[in-house]
């Protein structure tokens, strides 16, 4: 871990991912003095079905990078393309780049097993950029390219969607961070992808984008007796760090499942 502040990468599949799954915690951390940075793969081009692919995408940058504002963290777009995200070396070149220029000392990414591939791509990609970042001779052929970081970062995984992989089973976490204080802010985070609520309130005739995510926050905050909570699991294959510094760093505010 570096001597000064924590660097913290947040990166998922679309806008609006990384509020639904652990924003709650990236503010916690930020209060704590941590440079937060959020990175969404894609710009959400085919999140409409009213406007055209580039009409939307833009929108969405936008709305991501409002939400990132009332944090005061960074935001930054890989630009992939929705349901186009693929394990394959030009890929995995352009998210260790990301890694490299960001340097972060803990990283948060979509879980292994989730309802879509672009989430499972996300996963399998952020993790192996995390173990390519290091390698001085691991070439990632873009311009101006960032040096090889110094080591691999802490890398945990969010929620997959509903708790629960393809078959409908329960996946649990390891342990839960307790966001009741910042649960405001998660909200507003959310409501800042206004085309995508709006999007929901047309489909379903209620605000459920808010209120899906007040509903899994409280569901997930009930496993350690608080409001609202968010939950985790942390990648301990070998060579990646062992010991959670997530925990640690949080100290009151997360408790072991």
């Amino acid at each position: 871990m570096s001597q000064s502040a924590p660097r913290v990468l947040a990166i998922h599949a679309h806008p609006d991912d990384i509020e639904f799954q652990c924003a709650g915690t990236l503010a916690l951390l930020k209060e704590r003095g941590c440079h937060i940075t959020i990175a969404t793969m894609t710009p959400g081009d085919c999140g409409s079905a009213e406007l055209g692919c580039a009409e939307i995408a833009k929108t969405r940058r936008a709305e991501a990078q409002a939400a990132a504002d009332l944090m005061g963290a960074d935001y930054l777009c890989l630009e992939f393309r929705d349901l186009s995200i693929v394990f394959d070396n030009d890929s995995r070149r352009r998210v260790t780049e990301v890694l490299r220029r960001v340097r972060p000392d803990v990283v948060f990414t979509a879980p292994p097993v989730d309802y879509m591939p672009d989430h499972e791509q996300t996963s399998l990609l952020v993790r192996d950029a995390c173990f390519n970042a290091p390698i001085p001779n691991y070439d990632t052929r873009q311009l101006n390219p960032a040096v090889a970081t110094t080591r691999i970062p802490h890398l945990y995984y969010v929620d997959p969607i509903e708790g629960i992989d393809w078959f409908g089973r329960s996946i649990e976490p390891e342990f839960v961070i307790d966001i009741s204080r910042t649960f405001e802010l998660k909200q507003r985070m959310l409501a800042c992808h206004a085309s995508q609520r709006g999007w929901l309130l047309k489909q379903h005739g209620i605000d459920e984008y808010l209120n899906s995510n007040e509903r899994w926050s409280k569901q997930r905050g009930q496993i350690i007796g608080a409001a609202y909570g968010e939950a985790f699991r942390q990648h301990k294959g070998h060579p990646y760090p062992h010991d959670n510094w997530l925990r640690e760093f949080l100290g009151a505010d997360q408790r072991a499942v």
